[in-house]
């Protein structure tokens, strides 16, 4: 499918509009934590529920029963009242309710440090798009925020008043505040200069004097600030990571794992990434813990903002690959490729990986070989296709290192890769393509599984492969193996099997022994049962020579059917 004008203009504009809206976010952050008056938040807050979708503000609901609503008491009671009992069945993490006259009702939570003040409760007529729903997820947190802060000014300021005499505390308290105030600035500066992850990470270091470490979903290494760099960095398996996730998340708060206090990145109850203290000795205290919470919230947009951005340009990159391989206008492509930073006017091959990680899902497996490409430099090209993902690529490396390279980012689990023969012009492609797939299914009968295979390394394989006319292989076959294959048919034995094994050892007994797993009389008993059946003579080199060479073409048509 070929990328239109309108259509690009159409998903720029949509990628500027969750910019611009995400910029509108954080300035009614800053207005909300300025104002310090909490029903001016709240009216800031309800006003500005439109702007991200047909939505309004139904109510706020507290965790010590008060309500406000955004209008007069009366016109909100009946509601309080329908909702009142519904809210007190939710955690901490809100959810569904249903309200008489409305598509959909959600109470998103206003959490704060110390744990949530109540629910933010929305409503539409349908339920908004996904990305509505994570900017009404942000705005909650923010007024949960600026409430939090609102409520803090406000208890700070009645203590001052009451403790004046005692100097000392008052004194804490006041840099206390001071401290959360610096906080927020600092991060408020980070996002509005778009200082992305690494910007996150030296403003946390800065603010608290730990090292830090952002890491994506998966354990991997994004960004870190700070002395002490461990390398390699340290990966935890994957089980142990998903563990983590799962308390984190349930807790709903920065929590110690190890030597480390890690909050999550996660606008929604999705995982987009982590931001760890570094604190093996336990010593960070309330001033830390309200540092990473608002550094969290910060990378949680970034990383929203870079996936949305990621997926963008995945979809134009998938959608070229398909073209591509279906073979396409050649100069266009050649164009689009050159957009995406990859010349297709040099040679090029495409490159088949299939495998998986440990869990059923493909997607990390696409990802794994996502991340190798880039770090190695194979290319950006790709898509993923059934159970395999397919590349298209301009370099020239020991292929194996790549699959490697694929199972370190995977954690475990197996790969295979079929690479291609060269092209020197894009519509030579699905022929690549076709190859890296025969590369892929020969594998099993000429190397083995679980490797890096070469279609230009396939030998006689890759000359059986090309024959233009099946048959007169297949007239081989029948020619030197018909009376084994008949038997083996009419017995439900192996003695082809045993032949092409034995042929592949080179005439070894005790090597055909161990790789049929078979003792060795058993062996000589079924060579001999071959000599009787065939009729053909095993120590004969033109004989043993043809025999292998019709072993090869059998496995090679098989492996063809399949």
């Amino acid at each position: 499918m070929t990328v239109t004008a309108p259509e690009a203009t159409r998903a720029d504009t949509e990628l500027r509009s969750q910019l611009s809206d995400l910029q509108c976010l954080l300035m009614l952050s800053m207005l909300m934590t300025e104002s310090g008056d909490e029903g001016k938040i709240l009216q800031l807050a309800a006003t500005s529920v439109p702007s991200f979708g047909h939505t309004h503000l139904i109510g706020v609901r507290f965790t010590d029963g008060n309500w406000w609503g955004p209008g007069p008491a009366a016109a909100t009671e009946g509601l309080r009242d329908e909702v009142q009992a519904q809210v007190a069945l939710l955690d901490a993490s809100g959810g569904a309710i249903a309200v008489a006259g409305q598509g959909w009702t959600w109470a998103l939570p206003l959490r704060v440090f110390a744990g949530h003040l109540g629910y933010f409760i929305v409503a539409a007529a349908k339920e908004p798009a996904a990305s509505e729903q994570f900017l009404l997820r942000v705005l909650a947190q923010q007024t949960g925020v600026a409430l939090g802060n609102s409520r803090l000014h406000t208890k700070e300021r009645s203590s001052a008043e009451e403790l004046r005499a005692a100097n000392a505390a008052l004194a804490e308290t006041v840099r206390a505040l001071e401290q959360s105030t610096q906080i927020h600035d600092r991060f408020t500066r980070v996002a509005m200069a778009g200082e992305g992850q690494d910007g996150v990470a030296r403003a946390l270091h800065e603010l608290t004097g730990y090292p830090v470490a952002v890491e994506d979903r998966y354990g991997n290494l994004r960004a870190w600030a700070g002395p002490n760099r461990p390398d390699p960095y340290p990966k935890d398996p994957q089980a142990r990571r998903e563990q983590m996730l799962r308390r984190a998340l349930r807790e709903g708060r920065p929590i110690r794992e190890g030597g480390r206090l890690v909050a999550l990145a996660s606008p929604s109850a999705e995982v987009l990434g982590v931001l760890a203290l570094i604190d093996p000795a336990g010593a960070v205290g309330d001033r830390e813990q309200i540092a990473i919470e608002h550094g969290a919230t910060v990378l949680a947009m970034e990383l929203a903002r870079l996936r949305s951005l990621a997926e963008a340009e995945l979809r134009l990159r998938r959608d070229l690959v398909e073209e591509l391989l279906s073979g396409t206008e050649e100069e266009g492509a050649v164009a689009r490729a050159q957009a995406l930073g990859h010349d297709l006017e040099q040679r090029n091959r495409v490159v088949v990986a299939e495998g998986r990680g440990r869990v059923k899902s493909q997607e990390p497996f696409f990802h794994a070989v996502r991340r190798a490409a880039r770090d190695l430099h194979v290319g950006s090209l790709l898509v993923a296709r059934g159970d395999s993902v397919v590349l298209i690529s301009d370099a020239d490396l020991p292929w194996e290192r790549f699959r490697m390279a694929i199972l370190t980012e995977l954690g475990g689990g197996r790969c295979s890769l079929g690479v291609g023969g060269w092209c020197s012009h894009p519509r030579d492609l699905p022929r690549s393509y076709r190859e890296g797939q025969l590369a892929l299914q020969m594998q099993g009968i000429a190397h083995g599984k679980d490797r890096a295979t070469c279609y230009d390394d396939l030998g006689v394989y890759r000359i059986l492969c090309e024959v233009q006319d099946g048959s007169s292989v297949e007239r081989f076959v029948r020619q030197w193996l018909g009376t084994l294959l008949e038997y083996d048919e009419r017995k439900h034995s192996d003695l082809v099997t045993t032949l092409t094994q034995y042929l592949e050892c080179g005439g070894s007994y005790d090597a055909t022994a161990l790789a049929l797993s078979v003792h060795r009389s058993t062996l000589k008993y079924r060579l001999q049962r071959i000599r009787e059946i065939s009729g053909h003579n095993l120590t004969d080199p033109d004989t043993n020579f043809n025999l292998q060479l019709a072993t090869r073409a059998w496995r090679t048509l098989q492996t063809l059917q399949a």
